[in-house]
């Protein structure tokens, strides 16, 4: 994989417990006046692929998914890679979901926090430290915000090695040598 593969970027949703919703927010007209891609039409998966078995559905405009299949997380993933990007997701959580926004993954069949920078939503995780709001091993939340129950946005902007997201806090600045997912070698 060379080096201009590393840097794009495949976005990932993923369920690895019960109860989440998302949609992805881009107005039609906005999108289409300034350059915008449109990940999600409110009405289909087209755009996206499946990497596990998770029972991914389109209910009322908005990406539904509440089971697993098995003991793996599936994932929904953007069949276009993007360079520099900006994502904004609007999502509902249960109180037990583990799920996240996966951004900038290696190899876009084989997801995790290693191999990927995510957005954490796990209201639940033990090590709340790393739990909803936090960028999982890089960038740590104090205190947790809480997702369960109610609509949150998550905007998250990649240009280059600078990633914002959230709230506009400039979370991660990648340099050589970090171990971050864009900057491993094979």
């Amino acid at each position: 994989m060379g080096i201009a593969s590393r840097r794009t970027v495949r976005f990932a949703l993923a369920l690895t417990a019960l109860g989440f919703s998302a949609g992805f927010l881009a107005p039609k007209a906005v999108s289409q006046e300034a350059g915008w891609v449109t990940l999600f039409d409110g009405k289909s998966l087209d755009g996206w692929d499946q990497v596990g078995e998770s029972n991914w559905r389109v209910e009322d405009g908005a990406i539904v998914v509440d089971k697993m299949a098995g003991k793996d997380p599936g994932y929904l993933v953007s069949k276009k890679p993007y360079k520099n990007f900006v994502v904004r997701v609007e999502f509902w959580s249960s109180d037990d979901a583990n799920s996240g926004i996966y951004f900038r993954c290696l190899d876009p069949k084989k997801i995790t926090d290693r191999t990927c920078y995510e957005a954490n939503i796990f209201d639940q995780r033990p090590d709340p430290s790393y739990g909803t709001g936090a960028l999982t091993r890089y960038v740590e939340v104090s205190p947790m915000p809480k997702a369960a129950g109610k609509w949150n946005t998550y905007e998250v902007t990649a240009n280059g090695r600078d990633i914002t997201y959230q709230d506009g806090r400039k979370l991660f600045v990648g340099s050589s040598g970090t171990g971050a997912p864009d900057e491993r070698k094979e």
